[in-house]
Protein backbone atom coordinates (compact mmCIF):
# COMPACT_ATOMS: atom_id res chain seq x y z
CA UNK A 1 0.00 0.00 0.00
CA UNK A 2 1.62 3.74 -1.16
CA UNK A 3 1.27 5.46 2.16
CA UNK A 4 2.03 8.83 -0.04
CA UNK A 5 -1.24 9.40 -0.94
CA UNK A 6 -2.29 10.00 2.59
CA UNK A 7 -2.27 14.12 2.78
CA UNK A 8 -4.74 16.14 5.08
CA UNK A 9 -7.78 15.26 2.87
CA UNK A 10 -7.50 11.43 3.84
CA UNK A 11 -11.10 10.69 2.64
CA UNK A 12 -11.04 11.45 -0.73
CA UNK A 13 -11.96 9.87 -3.54
CA UNK A 14 -8.10 10.55 -4.58
CA UNK A 15 -6.49 9.23 -2.01
CA UNK A 16 -8.30 5.89 -2.50
CA UNK A 17 -8.25 5.55 -6.30
CA UNK A 18 -4.40 4.36 -6.32
CA UNK A 19 -5.54 0.99 -4.49
CA UNK A 20 -7.16 0.52 -7.66
CA UNK A 21 -4.66 1.20 -10.36
CA UNK A 22 -3.70 -2.65 -11.13
CA UNK A 23 -6.87 -3.74 -11.27
CA UNK A 24 -7.99 -1.17 -13.55
CA UNK A 25 -5.18 -1.86 -16.27
CA UNK A 26 -6.03 -5.31 -16.13
CA UNK A 27 -10.13 -4.58 -16.67
CA UNK A 28 -8.89 -2.49 -19.58
CA UNK A 29 -7.77 -5.88 -21.43
CA UNK A 30 -9.74 -8.32 -23.60
CA UNK A 31 -13.08 -10.20 -22.22
CA UNK A 32 -13.36 -7.53 -19.21
CA UNK A 33 -12.98 -4.26 -21.40
CA UNK A 34 -16.49 -3.66 -20.82
CA UNK A 35 -16.11 -2.75 -16.72
CA UNK A 36 -12.63 -1.54 -17.35
CA UNK A 37 -14.58 1.09 -19.06
CA UNK A 38 -16.50 2.07 -17.07
CA UNK A 39 -14.90 1.31 -13.89
CA UNK A 40 -13.11 4.62 -12.62
CA UNK A 41 -16.46 6.16 -12.89
CA UNK A 42 -18.20 4.20 -10.81
CA UNK A 43 -15.12 4.34 -8.35
CA UNK A 44 -15.55 8.01 -8.67
CA UNK A 45 -19.08 7.73 -7.70
CA UNK A 46 -19.06 5.48 -4.42
CA UNK A 47 -15.70 6.95 -3.25
CA UNK A 48 -16.56 10.94 -3.65
CA UNK A 49 -18.97 11.00 -0.27
CA UNK A 50 -15.52 11.57 1.92
CA UNK A 51 -17.74 11.94 4.96
CA UNK A 52 -18.92 8.59 4.04
CA UNK A 53 -19.68 6.91 7.94
CA UNK A 54 -16.54 6.88 10.02
CA UNK A 55 -14.33 6.66 6.89
CA UNK A 56 -11.87 9.46 8.22
CA UNK A 57 -11.49 6.77 11.27
CA UNK A 58 -11.21 4.11 9.78
CA UNK A 59 -8.21 5.87 7.74
CA UNK A 60 -6.64 7.03 10.37
CA UNK A 61 -6.24 3.13 11.64
CA UNK A 62 -5.11 2.34 8.41
CA UNK A 63 -2.89 4.30 7.72
CA UNK A 64 -1.39 3.51 11.53
CA UNK A 65 -0.02 0.57 10.67
CA UNK A 66 3.55 0.19 10.95
CA UNK A 67 5.72 0.13 7.69
CA UNK A 68 7.43 -3.44 8.40
CA UNK A 69 10.75 -4.85 5.80
CA UNK A 70 10.46 -8.52 6.95
CA UNK A 71 6.74 -10.73 7.18
CA UNK A 72 5.80 -13.78 5.95
CA UNK A 73 2.43 -14.48 5.36
CA UNK A 74 0.79 -17.68 4.86
CA UNK A 75 -2.38 -17.67 2.59
CA UNK A 76 -3.50 -21.58 2.83
CA UNK A 77 -3.68 -20.56 7.15
CA UNK A 78 -7.01 -21.01 8.37
CA UNK A 79 -5.62 -17.66 10.36
CA UNK A 80 -4.00 -16.51 7.18
CA UNK A 81 -0.94 -15.90 9.11
CA UNK A 82 1.36 -12.55 8.86
CA UNK A 83 4.33 -13.14 11.32
CA UNK A 84 7.81 -11.70 11.46
CA UNK A 85 10.95 -12.52 13.51
CA UNK A 86 11.55 -8.28 12.83
CA UNK A 87 9.14 -6.69 14.82
CA UNK A 88 9.43 -4.82 17.90
CA UNK A 89 6.97 -4.53 20.98
CA UNK A 90 5.67 -0.80 19.85
CA UNK A 91 5.24 -2.19 16.23
CA UNK A 92 3.36 -4.85 17.77
CA UNK A 93 1.36 -2.18 19.80
CA UNK A 94 0.35 0.01 16.84
CA UNK A 95 -0.68 -2.99 14.55
CA UNK A 96 -2.82 -4.30 17.74
CA UNK A 97 -4.08 -0.35 18.07
CA UNK A 98 -4.87 -0.42 14.09
CA UNK A 99 -6.80 -3.47 13.81
CA UNK A 100 -8.77 -2.69 16.62
CA UNK A 101 -9.85 0.87 15.26
CA UNK A 102 -11.34 -1.00 12.57
CA UNK A 103 -13.59 -3.57 15.26
CA UNK A 104 -15.84 -4.86 14.62
CA UNK A 105 -14.52 -7.89 12.63
CA UNK A 106 -17.09 -10.23 11.30
CA UNK A 107 -15.35 -12.81 8.64
CA UNK A 108 -12.37 -14.27 9.78
CA UNK A 109 -10.20 -15.04 11.23
CA UNK A 110 -6.50 -13.49 10.85
CA UNK A 111 -3.75 -12.93 12.40
CA UNK A 112 -1.68 -10.20 12.51
CA UNK A 113 1.61 -10.78 14.12
CA UNK A 114 1.05 -11.51 17.45
CA UNK A 115 -2.60 -10.24 17.57
CA UNK A 116 -5.47 -13.05 16.49
CA UNK A 117 -8.28 -11.86 15.69
CA UNK A 118 -11.11 -13.88 16.23
CA UNK A 119 -13.88 -12.37 14.40
CA UNK A 120 -17.82 -13.15 14.70
CA UNK A 121 -17.86 -15.79 11.96
CA UNK A 122 -15.40 -18.58 11.24
CA UNK A 123 -15.19 -18.32 7.69
CA UNK A 124 -12.61 -20.57 7.56
CA UNK A 125 -15.38 -23.39 8.86
CA UNK A 126 -17.24 -22.71 5.29
CA UNK A 127 -14.09 -22.42 3.03
CA UNK A 128 -13.44 -26.05 4.36
CA UNK A 129 -16.53 -27.04 3.27
CA UNK A 130 -17.13 -25.80 0.43
CA UNK A 131 -12.90 -25.86 -0.98
CA UNK A 132 -13.10 -29.71 -1.30
CA UNK A 133 -15.78 -29.22 -4.41
CA UNK A 134 -14.36 -26.75 -6.29
CA UNK A 135 -13.36 -27.44 -9.64
CA UNK A 136 -9.17 -26.08 -9.04
CA UNK A 137 -9.08 -22.68 -8.52
CA UNK A 138 -5.83 -22.67 -10.46
CA UNK A 139 -5.04 -19.98 -12.94
CA UNK A 140 -8.54 -19.03 -12.96
CA UNK A 141 -10.38 -15.53 -12.82
CA UNK A 142 -12.43 -15.56 -9.74
CA UNK A 143 -15.55 -13.32 -8.63
CA UNK A 144 -16.60 -12.93 -5.22
CA UNK A 145 -20.07 -11.20 -4.50
CA UNK A 146 -20.21 -9.80 -1.37
CA UNK A 147 -16.65 -11.16 -0.59
CA UNK A 148 -16.89 -9.06 3.13
CA UNK A 149 -13.75 -8.05 4.43
CA UNK A 150 -12.05 -10.47 1.74
CA UNK A 151 -11.28 -13.64 3.84
CA UNK A 152 -12.34 -16.36 1.26
CA UNK A 153 -10.44 -13.94 -2.00
CA UNK A 154 -7.35 -14.67 -0.04
CA UNK A 155 -8.04 -18.19 0.08
CA UNK A 156 -8.71 -18.52 -3.30
CA UNK A 157 -5.46 -16.68 -4.58
CA UNK A 158 -3.73 -19.06 -1.85
CA UNK A 159 -5.25 -22.12 -3.40
CA UNK A 160 -3.90 -20.82 -6.69
CA UNK A 161 -6.13 -18.12 -8.38
CA UNK A 162 -5.05 -16.41 -10.94
CA UNK A 163 -7.02 -13.32 -10.20
CA UNK A 164 -9.58 -12.53 -7.57
CA UNK A 165 -11.92 -9.52 -7.62
CA UNK A 166 -14.71 -9.18 -4.59
CA UNK A 167 -17.50 -6.68 -4.84
CA UNK A 168 -18.75 -5.60 -1.40
CA UNK A 169 -19.67 -1.56 -1.07
CA UNK A 170 -19.09 -1.88 3.13
CA UNK A 171 -16.35 0.82 3.03
CA UNK A 172 -15.11 -0.94 6.57
CA UNK A 173 -14.73 -4.37 4.51
CA UNK A 174 -12.65 -2.79 2.31
CA UNK A 175 -10.58 -1.32 4.89
CA UNK A 176 -10.45 -4.20 6.53
CA UNK A 177 -8.83 -5.63 3.10
CA UNK A 178 -6.39 -3.29 2.24
CA UNK A 179 -4.92 -3.87 6.14
CA UNK A 180 -4.36 -7.11 5.35
CA UNK A 181 -3.41 -6.61 1.74
CA UNK A 182 -0.68 -4.01 3.20
CA UNK A 183 1.43 -6.97 4.84
CA UNK A 184 0.87 -9.83 2.38
CA UNK A 185 2.10 -7.43 -0.72
CA UNK A 186 5.08 -7.21 1.80
CA UNK A 187 5.76 -10.84 1.76
CA UNK A 188 4.65 -12.13 -1.53
CA UNK A 189 5.18 -9.45 -3.51
CA UNK A 190 2.31 -7.72 -5.46
CA UNK A 191 -0.76 -9.44 -5.27
CA UNK A 192 -4.07 -9.79 -7.97
CA UNK A 193 -6.47 -9.45 -5.64
CA UNK A 194 -8.70 -6.44 -5.72
CA UNK A 195 -11.94 -5.74 -3.41
CA UNK A 196 -14.08 -2.96 -5.01
CA UNK A 197 -16.58 -1.05 -2.81
CA UNK A 198 -19.29 -1.93 -5.26
CA UNK A 199 -22.66 -3.74 -5.55
CA UNK A 200 -22.94 -7.04 -7.92
CA UNK A 201 -25.32 -3.95 -9.87
CA UNK A 202 -22.16 -2.38 -10.71
CA UNK A 203 -20.67 -5.47 -12.71
CA UNK A 204 -22.01 -4.66 -16.32
CA UNK A 205 -24.52 -7.53 -17.52
CA UNK A 206 -23.32 -10.14 -19.87
CA UNK A 207 -19.82 -9.96 -19.18
CA UNK A 208 -19.15 -13.20 -19.54
CA UNK A 209 -15.66 -13.26 -18.81
CA UNK A 210 -14.81 -15.12 -15.29
CA UNK A 211 -13.70 -18.41 -14.61
CA UNK A 212 -15.84 -18.89 -11.54
CA UNK A 213 -17.77 -16.83 -9.61
CA UNK A 214 -19.07 -17.22 -5.76
CA UNK A 215 -21.87 -15.77 -4.23
CA UNK A 216 -22.08 -17.05 -0.74
CA UNK A 217 -24.51 -15.47 1.75
CA UNK A 218 -26.59 -13.20 -0.53
CA UNK A 219 -28.85 -14.70 -2.51
CA UNK A 220 -31.89 -14.51 0.06
CA UNK A 221 -30.86 -10.70 0.70
CA UNK A 222 -32.05 -10.16 -2.62
CA UNK A 223 -35.97 -9.49 -3.50
CA UNK A 224 -35.87 -10.97 -6.70
CA UNK A 225 -33.26 -14.19 -6.29
CA UNK A 226 -33.87 -15.20 -10.29
CA UNK A 227 -32.27 -12.06 -11.13
CA UNK A 228 -29.35 -12.68 -9.18
CA UNK A 229 -29.00 -15.91 -10.04
CA UNK A 230 -29.19 -14.28 -13.86
CA UNK A 231 -26.52 -12.00 -13.05
CA UNK A 232 -24.63 -14.84 -11.75
CA UNK A 233 -24.96 -16.73 -15.24
CA UNK A 234 -24.24 -13.96 -17.01
CA UNK A 235 -20.46 -13.05 -15.21
CA UNK A 236 -19.41 -16.56 -16.40
CA UNK A 237 -17.71 -17.42 -19.55
CA UNK A 238 -19.48 -20.91 -21.11
CA UNK A 239 -18.62 -23.44 -19.07
CA UNK A 240 -17.66 -21.98 -16.23
CA UNK A 241 -18.44 -22.61 -12.17
CA UNK A 242 -20.73 -21.44 -10.05
CA UNK A 243 -20.73 -21.46 -6.20
CA UNK A 244 -23.82 -20.58 -4.39
CA UNK A 245 -24.20 -20.53 -0.93
CA UNK A 246 -27.55 -19.13 0.30
CA UNK A 247 -30.18 -20.40 3.30
CA UNK A 248 -32.65 -23.18 2.73
CA UNK A 249 -35.36 -24.80 4.53
CA UNK A 250 -36.37 -28.04 4.92
CA UNK A 251 -39.00 -28.93 2.17
CA UNK A 252 -40.22 -30.45 -1.08
CA UNK A 253 -40.14 -29.13 -4.52
CA UNK A 254 -41.99 -26.05 -4.70
CA UNK A 255 -41.64 -25.09 -1.23
CA UNK A 256 -40.10 -21.32 -0.48
CA UNK A 257 -40.26 -19.57 3.29
CA UNK A 258 -40.89 -16.05 2.58
CA UNK A 259 -40.74 -14.20 6.15
CA UNK A 260 -43.73 -12.41 7.43
CA UNK A 261 -40.99 -9.59 8.43
CA UNK A 262 -38.05 -10.48 10.03
CA UNK A 263 -36.15 -13.73 9.81
CA UNK A 264 -32.78 -13.99 12.67
CA UNK A 265 -33.42 -10.63 13.41
CA UNK A 266 -32.51 -9.69 10.01
CA UNK A 267 -35.02 -7.66 7.83
CA UNK A 268 -33.89 -7.92 4.71
CA UNK A 269 -34.46 -11.69 4.19
CA UNK A 270 -37.01 -12.63 1.42
CA UNK A 271 -36.83 -15.82 0.02
CA UNK A 272 -35.88 -19.07 1.76
CA UNK A 273 -36.34 -22.19 -0.83
CA UNK A 274 -36.47 -25.97 -0.14
CA UNK A 275 -32.99 -27.68 -1.52
CA UNK A 276 -35.06 -28.92 -4.68
CA UNK A 277 -36.67 -25.34 -5.65
CA UNK A 278 -33.17 -23.93 -5.04
CA UNK A 279 -31.18 -26.36 -8.00
CA UNK A 280 -34.73 -25.29 -10.14
CA UNK A 281 -34.38 -21.94 -10.15
CA UNK A 282 -30.69 -22.71 -11.15
CA UNK A 283 -31.79 -24.67 -13.47
CA UNK A 284 -34.47 -22.22 -15.15
CA UNK A 285 -31.61 -19.75 -15.32
CA UNK A 286 -29.81 -22.07 -18.16
CA UNK A 287 -27.15 -23.29 -15.16
CA UNK A 288 -26.40 -27.26 -15.78
CA UNK A 289 -25.44 -29.44 -13.75
CA UNK A 290 -26.33 -27.92 -10.55
CA UNK A 291 -26.26 -29.96 -7.22
CA UNK A 292 -26.37 -30.08 -3.46
CA UNK A 293 -22.32 -30.04 -2.12
CA UNK A 294 -22.87 -29.14 1.26
CA UNK A 295 -25.95 -28.64 3.79
CA UNK A 296 -25.31 -27.21 7.33
CA UNK A 297 -27.32 -25.36 9.95
CA UNK A 298 -25.36 -22.93 11.65
CA UNK A 299 -24.17 -23.78 14.70
CA UNK A 300 -23.45 -21.36 17.47
CA UNK A 301 -19.91 -21.62 17.21
CA UNK A 302 -19.53 -20.78 13.82
CA UNK A 303 -21.18 -17.85 14.88
CA UNK A 304 -21.04 -15.82 17.70
CA UNK A 305 -19.77 -12.31 19.60
CA UNK A 306 -16.31 -12.50 20.36
CA UNK A 307 -14.17 -9.16 21.65
CA UNK A 308 -13.95 -8.38 18.00
CA UNK A 309 -17.39 -8.44 17.19
CA UNK A 310 -19.14 -7.14 20.56
CA UNK A 311 -22.38 -7.23 19.35
CA UNK A 312 -25.47 -9.50 18.90
CA UNK A 313 -24.93 -12.50 17.07
CA UNK A 314 -26.71 -15.83 16.67
CA UNK A 315 -27.57 -17.02 19.93
CA UNK A 316 -29.57 -13.94 20.17
CA UNK A 317 -31.16 -14.20 17.12
CA UNK A 318 -32.66 -18.04 18.30
CA UNK A 319 -35.78 -19.26 20.41
CA UNK A 320 -33.51 -19.30 23.76
CA UNK A 321 -35.49 -22.46 24.64
CA UNK A 322 -35.36 -23.96 21.33
CA UNK A 323 -31.91 -23.42 18.98
CA UNK A 324 -33.68 -24.71 15.74
CA UNK A 325 -35.62 -22.03 15.73
CA UNK A 326 -35.44 -18.70 15.02
CA UNK A 327 -36.41 -16.20 17.68
CA UNK A 328 -39.46 -15.00 15.19
CA UNK A 329 -40.25 -19.28 15.16
CA UNK A 330 -39.12 -19.94 12.29
CA UNK A 331 -36.42 -22.86 11.36
CA UNK A 332 -33.29 -21.94 12.07
CA UNK A 333 -30.71 -21.54 9.76
CA UNK A 334 -29.93 -24.07 7.06
CA UNK A 335 -27.35 -23.16 4.22
CA UNK A 336 -26.57 -25.10 1.68
CA UNK A 337 -24.03 -24.98 -1.12
CA UNK A 338 -24.74 -25.56 -4.81
CA UNK A 339 -22.07 -26.08 -7.32
CA UNK A 340 -23.38 -25.24 -11.15
CA UNK A 341 -22.11 -24.48 -14.63
CA UNK A 342 -22.73 -21.97 -16.66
Amino acid sequence: MNTDVLTADIASSESLLPWFDELRSFLNEGKFAPWGAVVEQQLQGVLHDNEHGDQRRWLDALYSLPDLEQVNCDLTAHDLALTSTNISNEQQAAVLAAVQGLIPWRKGPFQFFDTHIETEWRSDWKWDRVAPHLSPLHGRVVLDVGCGSGYHMWRMLGDGAARVIGVDPSRLFLMQFQAVKKYAEVALGKLPADLLPLKMEDVPPRLKAFDTVFSMGVLYHRKSPIDHLQELRDTLRPGGELVLETLVIDGPLGEVLMPEDRYAMMRNVWFLPSPETLLLWCRRVGFKNARIVDLNQTSLQEQRSTDWMTFNSLKDFLDPSDINKTAEGYPAPLRAVVIAEA
